[in-house]
């Protein structure tokens, strides 16, 4: 396990780590204090002088954001877009694509639901057809099987997702990467439980889209999130809201969009969640992508052989590469039930679903514990422990 991240100081600067084993970050992760720092000082500010007046004066903070998530995920700063959360940013980029009658969706059987409805919104409105490609032997996206699909023709779009929310796994996204561009398809990739705990750059995966939240791995503020748009594709989408920040009325009857991702963001936003995003980025960033992920993949195999050993306890996850998610079922125990009987002893962890629509033998609702680098093996015994008091 990487002993290169300075485990003691990242708990010092989250507070919540000192009463709490906090293994719900694939929910929200625990902010450290240069994060609220940075969006209590200004909300103060906007308190003080006033919010227009405020984002006036933070111009530099506010503009710092685009340098540092472009750092992060190896892009240029006007191919990134801020937004309200993750689903904006994936909805704003995937309503921009202009679908025609009978073009071609395809996406993972793990896909998030929001994500599907969005699938089946297209269908009914522009006559798309939305194909799921299928696992292959380690219950990931094959991409012997997407070939195949991109060779049959008529594909517009692949929207999968990086990370599941549910199963562990973490699907071959430079894989898709590679024969998305070799068939010339777009490419939007749900980075949503990857960025903040998986090293992610958009060129070796070859996505033209990317989409991500703030609260997860990033231990951003809630209510944030960013979209990466790759400049070659930019004017081919059309994002289905524009307002005076994304684009400039030029006469009664015409406007110009902005020539960057910026295009996708509203002039209205949460100037103090932006500024705390653009820390956490920076926090991420000094810490190395590459440290962070050794830190948490260790960290989940261990409780994953730690699970696996307890008599009544099932392991659900699955994926030839696995990341910091671990779900797991306990016999005689309802994962909600199991959630709330936790959180009462300290210990955050959250529920799964088992109704995957896409996916051929939908697995069982299941606990879903996910570590962070500021976790230790003290808040794994936490939790190992309370599963062997439940009654």
């Amino acid at each position: 396990m990487s002993t290169r991240i300075d485990v003691g100081r990242a708990r010092a600067e989250t507070p919540g780590c000192a009463t709490r084993a906090h293994l719900n970050n694939a929910g929200a992760a625990l902010p450290p204090r240069p994060v609220t720092d940075a969006v209590a000082r200004h909300l103060d500010l906007e308190a003080r002088i006033g919010g227009y007046e405020a984002a006036d004066a933070a111009r530099e903070a506010v503009e710092g954001f685009y340098d540092a998530v472009a750092e992060l995920i190896g892009a240029h700063r006007d191919e990134i877009a801020c937004t309200e959360n993750a689903t904006r940013a994936w909805d704003m980029a995937f309503h921009s694509v202009p679908f025609s009658p009978g073009d071609r969706i395809l996406t993972t059987t793990s896909e998030y639901a929001s994500n599907a409805i969005a699938f089946l919104q297209a269908a009914q409105r522009y006559g798309v057809r939305v194909d799921v490609v299928p696992d292959d032997e380690h219950g990931q996206l094959s991409l012997d099987a997407l070939a195949a699909e991109l060779g049959r023709g008529g594909v517009r779009l692949v929207a999968v997702n990086h990370v599941p929310t549910h199963n562990g796994l973490v699907n071959p996204a430079a894989g898709i990467g590679r024969l998305c561009r070799q068939a010339g398809v777009l490419y939007l990739l749900d980075a949503c439980q990857s960025v903040g705990q998986l090293a992610v750059d958009v060129e070796d995966i070859g996505c033209d889209m990317l989409s991500a939240t703030g609260r997860k791995f990033l231990r951003g503020p809630r209510g944030t999130g960013f979209l990466y748009v790759r400049r070659r594709v930019l004017e081919d989408l059309k994002p289905p809201f524009l307002d005076l920040h994304s684009a400039r009325w030029t006469a009664p009857d015409r406007y110009e969009m902005r020539p960057d991702a910026r295009r996708f963001e509203t002039w209205e936003r949460n100037f103090a969640g932006q500024i705390g995003l653009a820390a956490a980025v920076r926090y991420a960033s000094a810490l190395g992508t590459d440290a962070v992920e050794e830190r948490i993949t260790g960290l989940a195999a261990r409780l994953r052989e730690e699970l696996a050993d307890r008599p009544g306890v099932s392991v659900l996850d699955r994926g030839e590469r696995r990341c910091g998610i671990v779900t797991f079922t306990v016999d005689g125990h309802e994962p909600a039930r199991i959630m709330h009987t936790l959180r009462e002893q300290g210990v955050n962890v959250s529920s799964t679903q088992g109704s995957r629509h896409f996916e051929p033998h939908p697995g069982p609702a299941a606990v879903r514990a996910s570590v962070h680098y500021y976790n230790t093996e003290d808040d794994l015994a936490r939790l190992l422990h309370a599963l062997s008091n439940l009654r």
